[in-house]
């Protein structure tokens, strides 16, 4: 049904996320990512995202060939993540990324955490 929807801002260990989309089919969020922070090394099994760097300098790290390799992704550059690639973001200064992808939030595998929450996420 069309009309305002309700915004959900998760917190999170490395900053925060806003989702302002969620519906069956697709979810729309921005993750609020501070500087000297880190999101897990991470893969989903059927989830599929875009996210697109609104501002700061973000290492963003994908696995290519075996290896987690810097992509090198610039503020205004977006690059898409699809089920079983590995892949992790820090921020060197306070980031916000957009994120679009399949509505599967629970579909974290965690490889590596600096917080401790290795393993398979419950959102």
């Amino acid at each position: 049904m069309s009309g305002p929807v309700d915004i959900r801002t998760v917190p999170k260990p490395w900053g925060h996320e806003t989702i302002w989309a969620l519906t069956d089919r697709y979810c729309g969020k921005v993750l609020h990512i501070k500087a000297g922070e880190a999101l897990s090394v991470q893969y989903h099994n059927v989830k599929d995202e875009t996210v697109h760097l609104l501002s700061g300098h973000l290492l963003y790290r994908v696995q290519i060939d075996g290896q987690l390799t810097d992509v090198h992704l610039r503020q205004g550059e977006s690059y898409r993540i699809t089920p079983g690639t590995i892949h992790q973001m820090e921020a060197v200064t306070d980031c916000d990324v957009l994120e679009v992808s399949t509505p599967d939030l629970d579909d974290v595998v965690r490889v590596t955490d600096r917080y401790g929450r290795e393993g398979t996420s419950a959102a």
